[in-house]
Formats: C-alpha cells, sequence, structure tokens
C-alpha cells in the first residue's frame, strides 16, 4: 500500500519487485489493487483515443526524423518507444497542470496543444523556445539535464504561497537521477512539501550509459531516501501510467507533498539523431523491447473487446498521414527570422548589458554592410 511516510518503516513504494501493469503484452487485462480504482472510467472509446494519441504521436516523431534525415533539422530527439509513457501521464492529469520537461516530451506537448511546427521550430532553428509557456501550461523544453526539476518545485511553491491549488510535474530521463539539480529538488520538495510530480521516464539510456550502471536499485528507491513515496509501473502500458499519475495528482491536491513516478519503458531509437545506437546496445535487447510495443498492446487489448483491428489500423494511419503531411509542410514554411530578434524576449525589462549587445550586434553588421547601403540588419 503506498502511504506517505510519518514514520520509519513504512512502505514507500508501490510496485518495486515488478511494476505495476493492467495491460499484458499480448493484450490481456489484469487487475491490480493499487491502479484499478483509477481506472473506472476506461471504456472502448477512451482506450481508442489513447491509442489514436500514440500512434499519431509517432507518426509526428517519424516524420521530424526523416525530416533531420534530409537536412530540414538541424537535430532530434526521438521518443519512439516512449509513446505510453508519455500520453498516459499528459491525458490524467489537468490542463491547468504546470508541466516542466526535457526535450524528449513531445507527447506531453501533444497532449497540451502545441502545434508539431512549434515543437520542431527549435530544431530547425527558425525560434529560440518554441511556444507560450503560459497558454499551454507546459514550460518550453529543457536541455540543460535536469534543470527543470529545480523550476517545478519553485513554481510549486510560488503557486502555493499564492494561495492556489496547482500542482507541477518536474519530467526527466533515468540519466537525469545521477545529477545533482534533481536531487536538490527532491530535496527542497520534501523540506517543503511543494505539490510536485517528480515524473521519470525510465528508457534504459542515459545516451549510451545504461541505466543498470547508474543505479543498482531501482530508481524509485531513491526519492525514498528524501521521504518521498513513489510508484513504479510498467511504461509501455499506457493504462498503468495513466492511473498512476491520477492516484499521484491526487496525492497532491490533498496537500501530501511531493510524490515520484517511475514509468520503466525504452528508448527505441537513438538518443539524438545524432547518436548511433549500435555502438551501445544490440539488436536482441531491441526485439526483446519490440515485443513490449505500447501500441500493439492497446490495439490488443481492443481487438479482445471486439473492436476491428483493420479499421483501428486503418484510422491511425489516416491520422498519421495527415500529421506528417501538415507538419512537413508547416515547418518547411516556417520563415528565417531577423537576427537581431536574438535579443527579444530574453529578459522581461530593459537591462542595460542585453542593450549594450544589442549595439555592438548593430554595429557589427552596419561594418559588413557594403558603402552606400542600409544596414540589414536594421
Amino acid at each position: 500500500m503506498l502511504t506517505t511516510p510519518s514514520a520509519p518503516g513504512h512502505d514507500l513504494v508501490a510496485g518495486l519487485a515488478q511494476p505495476l501493469h493492467v495491460l499484458a503484452e499480448d493484450g490481456t487485462r489484469h487487475p491490480d489493487p493499487i491502479l484499478d480504482p483509477a481506472l473506472d472510467d476506461v471504456d472502448e472509446a477512451l482506450l481508442t483515443e489513447l491509442y489514436l494519441d500514440m500512434s499519431v504521436i509517432r507518426a509526428i516523431d517519424e516524420e521530424a526524423v526523416a525530416l533531420q534525415r534530409q537536412g530540414e533539422l538541424g537535430l532530434w530527439p526521438p521518443l519512439h518507444g516512449q509513446e505510453a509513457a508519455q500520453i498516459g501521464l499528459g491525458r490524467a492529469l489537468d490542463a491547468t497542470e504546470f508541466l516542466f520537461t526535457s526535450y524528449r516530451e513531445n507527447g506531453l506537448a501533444w497532449c497540451r496543444g502545441v502545434s508539431p511546427e512549434e515543437m520542431l521550430a527549435v530544431w530547425r532553428g527558425t525560434a529560440l523556445s518554441g511556444w507560450d509557456p503560459f497558454t499551454h501550461h507546459m514550460a518550453t523544453p529543457q536541455v540543460i539535464i535536469g534543470a527543470q526539476a529545480h523550476h517545478a518545485v519553485g513554481y510549486a511553491m510560488a503557486a502555493r504561497a499564492r494561495g492556489g491549488d496547482e500542482i507541477a510535474v518536474a519530467c526527466f530521463g533515468d540519466g537525469a537521477l545521477s545529477q545533482g539539480d534533481v536531487n536538490e529538488a527532491l530535496a527542497f520538495a520534501a523540506s517543503f512539501r511543494a505539490p510536485v510530480l517528480f515524473f521519470c521516464q525510465n528508457n534504459h539510456y542515459a545516451i549510451s550509459e545504461p541505466v543498470a550502471v547508474q543505479a543498482t536499485v531501482p530508481l524509485a528507491l531513491r526519492p525514498t531516501g528524501f521521504g518521498i513515496p513513489a510508484l513504479r509501473v510498467d511504461g509501455n502500458d499506457v493504462l498503468a501510467v495513466r492511473a498512476a499519475s491520477r492516484i499521484a495528482a491526487r496525492h497532491l491536491r490533498e496537500g501530501r507533498g511531493p510524490i515520484f513516478l517511475e514509468a520503466v519503458t525504452y528508448r527505441l531509437g537513438p538518443h539524438t539523431t545524432s547518436d548511433d545506437p549500435t555502438r551501445y546496445r544490440d539488436e536482441q535487447e531491441l526485439e526483446t523491447w519490440r515485443g513490449r510495443c505500447p501500441l500493439r498492446r492497446v490495439e490488443r487489448h481492443l481487438a479482445q473487446l471486439g473492436a476491428s483491428a483493420e479499421e483501428l489500423r486503418g484510422e491511425a494511419q489516416r491520422r498519421g498521414a495527415d500529421a506528417r503531411t501538415a507538419l512537413r509542410e508547416a515547418v518547411t514554411a516556417l520563415p528565417a527570422p531577423a537576427p537581431e530578434s536574438l535579443f527579444e524576449n530574453v529578459l522581461s525589462t530593459a537591462h542595460p548589458g542585453l542593450e549594450r549587445q544589442r549595439e555592438e550586434f548593430r554595429s557589427f553588421t552596419a561594418s559588413l554592410a557594403p558603402e552606400g547601403t542600409e544596414d540589414s540588419a536594421s
């Protein structure tokens, strides 16, 4: 039983021996006493929407990889294999709960209504941050590993100080737990009982470093050292992630302090499109995890409920094809920003240091212009 600790000896982790799950790889639904109460609203329609969400975000991800290979993007961090973890979390939360993520959580951005071209603008080099965080209640992606954990805790503490009931979610990978920022954030959240969900997608690799080298025990044990309870679930089971996320959100809204959720999943693609994963993992391992495909699991379960697998796949392919076409057209049409826009939206108020840099930039670009022509940057 998951409990908020009040004395040593309490069971702080649910799903430690084996990650909690309700959908087996063959699609069979299994009962779970912890997760089932948070799944009482699941029906065929909901399952279908979750499946289609995962299908579309996989199509967008595959198109982004293709665009990078064709020179349209500078870089792209694929999420292939992690669709259930992201869609399960994204479809469990209220739209007002603020997300702080790394660079791979494009499934969460999809759930928050961020357009695919906004997701890709940074990687194409036409924008510095992608989207308005306050429109979508989602901060733009953090590239510095683990830094977003601090941001989430600070936001949650400020929201509570203002008397609001918002919660914050910090999303990161297994490698981030080896960073000081995440551990400091855990300490602050525990000390101030900040309403933060720490959501770790354990995809088994921090770039090329396997999780077994980073930790000799399940990652969900680490937050318990700070007095933070944890759930550990099968991150390829979208229902398990959705249920655990709803349980965690309820825990936070009740004012019981921070909570940690480890979603055990797998990154089937490279760390980024500049990475060669064949150098650090073998085909047999990949084949094992391909068999645990989160989309296929839901598809098989829906078939067991009587849905037409052929119609389901057909709808997923249609939506995916539409998303691919729209994304390619939108991304290639993104306008190049004016060079001087680099200085805009850096600080909320004027700063002499930034203005000095702007003037130096103007002087430099003016010095490059041929005599008799206007400064191209003005």
